[in-house]
């Protein structure tokens, strides 16, 4: 399961040394100021502060620190005055996400403006210095410009901050692998360049681990997780006990396997199980409930989409495993659904989330019990993967609305319609100029500016669809 905390950002406060001996207040109370910005961030993130920073000496010291403590990210603000060329070599050597914060003191300039107030409020001069010297070094940073006080600078600094802290945590974890679906081409790239742009290891694994520890479980783990299944579920009075069970203990199994060998997530070919001759049923039931409770997940070895999974977890919370299964030209929509699995947590909440007995030909194994529910109406972001070529990855992205539609009795899976705020024709078309893959992650809510936040740290190019 994939746990999350706040990210960790070093404060990197730039300033001239030349006051302390002619107004030695002045630098205090700009540290003052450091202090009450880091204050005001405490709940979307731990921010050190280590003091002003008034020479090269100490500039290369702080981000040398932060970088031995493995900080997400690095916010670097101009307190007063600093000279640009100070911050080269500790830049050059730095590997943590930057983010340029313009901010000043006092938001505006009022009539009691006055000499001391120009002094403690010149950071624009000082970070125009700094970006200079960054942009010639080949660095990009993250750059926001707003008053410190404002909501929006918050939010821009807690998308940045968590853009930066799930790259972190993508590069000290593993996925698993069971096969992948033949000659499906864009679930594919090369996946030695998948992990050097990602750093997320992916394992291929024998199922038949899975069928071991599956084996050993007693009944009374199997009859906690029904318990807990029926906190969550509507349970279609048709599906037989023994089919729930079954596809309970086959969860518990995958969840054991995960947390035993250090694994965040796993995708698997639905073959695999078939042709291992042993399993029953597929894992829908249990792929919704891990990606419920915190695990990666994707179909068919897609491991580009359940990296998306992993981040969705760490960035955003509660990603939902998906794909457009048709085109509703009257709703301007398309129809989002997959064989079943997904995360419940997206469900609306004036509906039941029914378990039903489900019939599936795909796999050619026993009805595998089944989650059927709709997204929450409202605002959702839609993402793919696309590996273009070696270390060159895309991301597209689709800014839309769950709309509030009645459940459709025939179709036995969650679905929901989703309609781009571009409408669905000009949104395919460039979905398909750009390459998006037909697996994608769904979130609730606009999340885009934080996913176009961690392409700029990855260096993963970021589209709009």
């Amino acid at each position: 399961m994939i746990s999350t905390r706040k990210p960790k950002i070093g404060l990197l406060g730039l300033m001239h040394g030349l006051y302390d001996k002619s107004q030695p207040d002045l630098p205090a109370q700009q540290e003052t100021f450091a202090r009450e910005l880091v204050d005001g961030l405490k709940d979307v993130a731990d921010v050190e502060f280590p003091g002003a920073a008034k020479d090269r000496a100490l500039i290369e010291k702080f981000v040398k620190s932060f970088n031995e403590k493995e900080y997400d990210g690095i916010m670097v603000v101009n307190l007063l005055y600093s000279p640009g060329m100070r911050v080269v070599q500790a830049l050059q050597k730095n590997t943590l996400p930057l983010l340029l914060a313009n901010i000043q003191p006092l938001p505006e300039v009022t009539r009691e403006w006055n000499w001391r107030l120009l002094t403690t409020n010149q950071g624009i001069h000082g970070i125009q210095d700094t970006a200079n010297m960054i942009m010639r070094a080949g660095i990009r940073p993250a750059i926001i410009t707003e008053d410190w006080k404002s909501g929006a600078f918050k939010s821009f600094f807690e998308d940045w901050a968590l853009a930066a802290y799930a790259l972190a945590r993508l590069k000290r974890m593993k996925v698993a692998i069971f096969g992948r679906m033949h000659n499906m081409g864009d679930i594919l790239g090369d996946d030695a360049a998948f992990y050097r742009k990602l750093g997320l290891e992916v394992d291929h694994e024998s199922i038949g681990a899975v069928y071991r520890i599956m084996e050993a479980l007693s009944a009374k783990e199997i009859d906690r997780q029904v318990e807990e299944d029926r906190k969550n579920y509507a349970i279609d009075p048709h599906l037989p006990v023994e089919s729930h069970r079954y596809a309970a203990g086959l969860q518990l199994a995958f969840e054991k396997f995960m947390i035993e060998r250090g694994y965040v997530g796993f995708t698997a070919f639905f073959d695999i199980f078939k042709e291992d001759g042993r399993f029953k049923q597929l894992p829908i039931l249990g792929a919704s409930n891990l990606l419920a409770k915190g695990f990666g997940y994707a179909a068919e070895g897609d491991t580009n989409v359940l990296a998306l999974t992993v981040i969705g977890h760490l960035l955003v919370g509660n990603p939902h495993f998906t794909e457009m299964y048709s085109l509703d030209f009257g709703r301007d929509a398309a129809l989002m659904s997959h064989m079943g699995e997904g995360n419940w947590k997206i469900a609306r909440k004036d509906r039941p989330i029914r378990l039903i007995d489900r019939p599936l030909d795909i796999g050619d194994l026993h009805n595998p019990p089944t989650p059927v529910y709709s997204a929450q109406p409202g605002r959702a972001t839609l993402i793919s993967l696309v590996a273009v070529k070696g270390e060159d990855y895309r991301l597209v992205v689709s800014k839309g609305a769950i709309l509030d539609t009645e459940e459709s009795p025939g179709i036995p899976m969650n679905h929901s319609f989703f309609k781009p705020d571009t409408g669905i024709r000009r949104s395919m078309d460039a979905w398909l100029e750009y390459g998006g893959t037909h697996h994608q992650v769904m979130f609730l809510g606009d999340h885009a500016r934080r996913f176009r936040m961690l392409c700029n740290i990855a260096r993963i190019e970021y589209v709009e669809a």
